[in-house]
């Protein structure tokens, strides 16, 4: 990296204060970011009236909560010291308790973001040193850990904060196990951060840690001796509290096997078993990290660890994952994105964005944050500080810039074609949560019934004036024929997804630079779409009354609650304008012929549009103008990729990198006397 070598001082972070004005800016600009996402975060949980925020705390005595032990009502989940310390607040029940609280989580969600950037390991690069603090509290505070552990009685942030102070800001060995004692107190699985202390060679830190758990579990006895047994020996320390173990919010694999279907004495030893394994693994690696200088990623592990492995590890106190992105993955630098952006998306996305709902894939979409946690504590291979790529990973080769930029506007030199295969992961996280944004944003469009019809009537008008009106004629011919039904209907159905997945897999295989030419020239036009469908609600001819069109693929309609099968509650009916389904078509005959080496496969290419033209209309799903919409965008689409990058193909930028070029990009590029005209 062009800047990892600026750095200085005795921690590595000194004279980076200063920073040149554009990191500057950038840093101000985070800075406002995570202090506008923390005061919208903060307005979601004072919105709640204060009764009923109160009541979440789950205490006796408070509204809501039943008099006498921290369990009766199976709600509170925190341990019995937690319940010791929070006891007192009951008779502080007032508005301010609500506001105190959340602002109190809030400003430990940035001093958690302050110390993690402060522990980064050394050299640490210029820009890293200005923007990984904001940056991490801007994702925290957007992250499901921290929106869920800003609700009432949520305590999970403290702990996380009381580790970081530990092992990164408190001096003394004694006060820094007195904390993480503490902080295991209050979730006892942090327990296992004193097997790190003592794997490391802090035998005095680790000794304190245990002594302060012991101390503050025997205080809790003390005081609450019923609420003691139902937590550690009734519930087998909380399991069950709070919410069905099974349940999707227990994010432990404890929970994962549940909702297998596991269950009885058999679940029971295969989890100890699996919690050992993970356990034993996930700290000796973490010793490993430690040792190497990397404490911020030995404290992430252990702490992935800690929750993978707790009988209730419930997604509030998943925060650690984000932490393991302090950890360097891949030797090439195309591959250093993969790792922080599939955490980025797990700790933020809910996981039907991430996975189709599939039952297939029910597994996986129920326990992405615990995947997470245990690719974090047990599989993914973080790169040491002694080696070579550590800090000089492979570089991307980039092709030379067109001289058909526009290098005047200022975002566009940045737009640069890299030679190399991009990271098949990485896209196809990026395809599938770019495709499920989409969905969602077409779904949540104005849909408004009346205005669509009337600009279906203006559609319609436009067509009989310019003697296009074709739609009625070829929908009756198609229901008047029945294999022709069937075969559009099949078409309409099948295809839509299938060829753009196939083109776009094809080309990432045999064509990297292509590929990206192609797959940028559909993302931008499947977003000049949505500003169609947010601004030109249309219906469509199957769902115009009076008109007397017969929707082939969904039956008939009955136009006073038009539906879509099972799509209708996630698709919007009023979006027909562009028409995507022959706007992505066009990109795949585009694309085909333009790519295709023989003949008869430029033809298919060619054929694909057309019948797609005749399936849209012969159902009655689109008007022919809709078919012109989906053109303009995907014109748009290639065009904006031609003004960003300059024209399609690939140009290597200094002399005698062609060889490697080829190497990366799986492929020969073309002859210079056939490239000229890229």
């Amino acid at each position: 990296m062009a800047d990892a070598a600026e750095h200085g001082g005795a921690d590595g972070h000194a004279g980076v204060i200063g920073g040149d004005g554009r990191l500057g800016a950038a840093r101000l600009l985070l800075w406002a970011l995570a202090a506008v996402l923390g005061v919208r975060q903060a307005a979601v949980v004072l919105s709640e009236p204060p009764g009923e925020w109160l009541s979440g705390l789950h205490l006796p005595g408070a509204p809501g909560g039943l008099p006498g032990s921290l369990y009766d009502a199976g709600r509170f989940t925190g341990t019995p010291f937690a319940g010791l310390v929070l006891k007192p607040l009951v008779g502080l029940a007032t508005p301010s308790l609500e506001v105190a609280w959340t602002c109190v989580t809030l400003l430990s969600v940035a001093a958690i973001g302050l110390v993690a950037a402060r522990g980064l390991p050394d050299p640490v690069p210029r820009r890293t040193a200005l923007l990984a603090a904001p940056l991490l509290v801007a994702l925290m505070m957007v992250s499901l850990p921290v929106r869920e552990a800003a609700s009432p009685g949520q305590a999970a942030v403290l702990p996380v904060l009381l580790v970081l102070l530990a092992f990164f800001r408190v001096p003394g060995e004694r006060p820094a196990g007195f904390l993480v004692g503490l902080a295991a107190a209050l979730q006892p699985a942090l327990l296992l951060f004193a097997p790190l202390l003592w794997l490391t060679g802090r035998r005095p830190t680790a000794k304190a840690a245990a002594l302060t758990f012991v101390g503050a579990t025997a205080l809790s006895w003390a005081s609450l001796p019923r609420d003691s047994w139902t937590y550690w020996v009734e519930h087998l320390a909380g399991s069950g509290l709070g919410g069905a173990p099974g349940g999707p919010a227990n994010q432990s694999v404890h929970g994962a096997l549940l909702r297998l279907g596991l269950g009885g004495p058999a679940e029971t030893l295969l989890y100890a078993a699996l919690a050992t394994a993970i356990a034993f693994v996930g700290l000796r690696r973490a010793a490993r990290y430690a040792r190497d200088g990397q404490l911020l990623l030995a404290v992430a592990v252990t702490g992935c660890v800690a929750v993978a492995v707790s009988p209730d590890g419930w997604r509030h106190q998943m925060l650690w994952v984000l932490l393991a992105v302090a950890g360097k993955v891949g030797v090439r630098a195309a591959d250093r994105r993969v790792w922080p952006v599939a955490v980025v998306l797990a700790m933020t996305l809910p996981s039907a964005v991430l996975l189709p709902n599939m039952a297939a894939l029910a597994p996986v979409r129920d326990n992405v944050p615990l995947l997470a946690a245990l690719a974090a504590a047990c599989a993914v291979p973080f790169l040491p500080r002694s080696s070579p790529y550590w800090r000089e990973p492979v570089p991307t080769l980039y092709g030379r810039p067109a001289a058909t930029r526009l290098p005047h506007v200022p975002l566009l030199p940045f737009w640069r074609k890299a030679l190399s295969r991009p990271n098949l992961l990485l896209e196809l996280l990026l395809i599938r949560v770019g495709y499920s944004l989409y969905s969602h944003i077409r779904a949540a469009a104005p849909a408004s019934r009346s205005v669509a019809e009337a600009n279906g009537s203006r559609i319609h008008a436009i067509e009989q004036a310019l003697g296009i009106d074709v739609e009625r004629v070829v929908n009756r011919a198609v229901v008047d024929t029945p294999w022709l039904e069937a075969f559009f209907n099949f078409y309409y159905t099948s295809f839509h997804f299938v060829v753009p997945l196939a083109v776009l897999a094809v080309l990432y295989r045999r064509s990297p630079g292509d590929y990206r030419w192609a797959r940028a020239s559909l993302g931008l036009a499947t977003v000049i779409a949505l500003a169609g469908f947010w601004l030109y609600p249309l219906a469509p001819p199957r769902l115009m009354p009076d008109l007397g069109f017969v929707d082939t693929v969904h039956g008939v309609q009955d136009l006073a609650n038009p539906s879509y099968g099972v799509m209708t509650a996630i698709s919007n009916q009023y979006a027909a304008m562009p028409s995507l389904h022959f706007g992505w078509s066009l990109w795949c005959g585009t694309v085909i012929v333009v790519l295709a080496p023989k003949g008869r496969q430029k033809l298919l290419g060619a054929l694909h549009p057309l019948i797609t033209l005749c399936a849209i209309v012969a159902t009655a799903n689109h008007w022919v103008l809709d078919a012109v919409g989906g053109a303009l965008v995907v014109g748009a689409g290639f065009g904006l990729v031609h003004v960003l990058s300059g024209p399609r193909g690939l140009r290597v930028s200094l002399p005698g990198q062609r060889a490697v070029a080829e190497a990366e990009a799986g492929r020969n590029l073309r002859a210079p006397a056939r490239s000229g005209r890229a």
